[in-house]
Order: structure tokens, then C-alpha cells, then sequence
């Protein structure tokens, strides 16, 4: 797949910020988003290297599953350094770049992305998965392992698989507290581009059938991971 980036990568924090100020407008937090999608892409990174608090080596992979099975039908990596610096809120800029050079290595278009970190549930309320799905014009949605904003009613989360709860940041729902597996910890749902709440966490739970993370988080994971020992980190 092709992807026209129409900005330059920032070079501070300054221009990073006015980036996610003039982008944020463009994301689509109302979908509807695909019903039944056939192929929906995991994507994640891994880092290496001793340069920085997280290293300066990111190896980026992007796995794309058949729903129907769960099984990947293509799987790509791309690994680079780091052109930004470590800032919270900011790490989307370390990562993009060589994300963008994974996914144009697919042959196979998704119709959903789903990716290890953060959509709306942001500082700036423009994460990973909106600056992902604005660009390639994909629906796509974050799923993340921990929060990075907001709280929620803890005792108002029930333990079985399924149970959910709004998560809020600053009197604004911004995402949700998803437990895919009875008795595990949850997972931390928010939308990115071209697809509503609903719908990602319906597919965050279908993509979960055994384990707390969804396969595409599970297998990008792994492979990002591979690629960065394989490529000498």
C-alpha cells in the first residue's frame, strides 16, 4: 500500500505540537467504522540500542490477520533510529516514520488498524492510532496496555470478559476500560480515526478470544521484537 505523508517529520517539540494542533480537526471519532472486517492489522514497535531513556533503535511490525481465523496472512517489519527525541506525549514521532515504511511494504490493504498505544485517550487528545488513521485514511483505533490519561469507576467494572467502563480525563470520555478475559486486567480502548467506540471494542473482543491482548497486538508484539534482535540491537 501507498501512503502520501503531506508533512514534514518535526524536528522539536514546538513543531510536534503544532503538527498535532493542525491534524487533531481531521480525525473521525464517529465511524461508524467496519462491520465485518475480513483483514485487521496489528502494529507495534520495539526499542533498542542504549541512546535515550528507550533506546534510539525502533523496529516497527505490522501483522494483518483474517478475522475468520485469527491467522496472519502477512506480516511485515521495517527497523530504523530514531529521528525524534523521548518526550511523553510525543513518542508517536519516534515511531510514525518507520511505521509509515512497515505498512507500505503490505501487499494486503486492512481494513481496520489497531495499534499498541493511543488514540483519543491522549494529552492532546491525538494519539498514535489518529495520526496513523488520518494519514493512510484508514479506520484505526489504540489499544493500550496501560492508560495514559484519565480515571474510572473501578468498582463499577465488573471481572467477566466483556465488562467495560467509560474512561474519562478531564470530565470527557475518552476512551474505555475493556477486560477481555474473565479475572485478567483490562485493556484500554480509544479511537483513532474512522471508527466509533463501540465498534473498535467490539473487534478489540472478538480479536481477544483467549488471551488479555488481541492477536494482532499479540503477534506484532512478537515479531517487532524478533526483528529487533535479528537486527543486531
Amino acid at each position: 500500500m501507498r501512503i502520501d505523508v503531506p508533512h514534514a517529520w518535526p524536528r522539536d517539540e514546538q513543531e510536534a505540537l503544532a503538527l498535532q494542533d493542525r491534524l487533531r480537526p481531521l480525525a473521525d471519532h464517529s465511524g461508524p467504522g467496519p462491520q465485518s472486517p475480513r483483514y485487521v492489522a496489528g502494529l507495534d514497535v520495539a526499542y533498542g540500542g542504549g541512546h535515550g531513556v528507550e533506546g534510539d533503535t525502533v523496529a516497527a511490525a505490522v501483522v494483518v490477520l483474517d478475522t475468520a481465523t485469527l491467522a496472519p496472512v502477512e506480516q511485515v517489519t521495517a527497523t530504523a533510529r530514531a529521528g525524534f527525541p523521548y518526550i511523553p506525549g510525543l513518542f508517536a514521532f519516534r515511531e510514525l516514520p518507520v511505521l509509515i515504511d512497515a505498512l507500505e511494504k503490505l501487499s494486503v490493504t486492512p481494513e481496520l488498524l489497531l495499534c499498541d498505544g493511543q488514540g483519543l485517550a491522549h494529552p492532546r487528545r491525538f494519539g498514535l492510532a489518529c495520526h496513523l488513521g488520518v494519514l493512510t485514511g484508514l479506520p484505526a483505533a489504540g489499544v493500550a496496555k496501560t492508560p495514559f490519561v484519565g480515571g474510572w469507576d473501578q468498582d463499577a467494572l465488573g471481572e467477566t470478559r466483556g465488562s467495560a467502563v467509560p474512561l474519562v480525563d478531564a470530565g470527557e470520555t475518552v476512551g474505555r476500560v475493556l477486560r477481555t478475559q474473565t479475572g485478567v486486567k483490562p485493556v484500554y480502548v480509544s479511537t483513532g480515526h474512522g471508527i466509533d467506540l463501540d465498534t473498535a471494542c467490539r473487534h478489540v473482543l472478538a480479536l481477544a478470544p483467549s488471551y488479555r491482548l488481541p492477536e494482532t497486538t499479540r503477534l506484532a508484539d512478537r515479531l517487532s521484537r524478533d526483528r529487533l534482535t535479528s537486527w543486531g540491537a
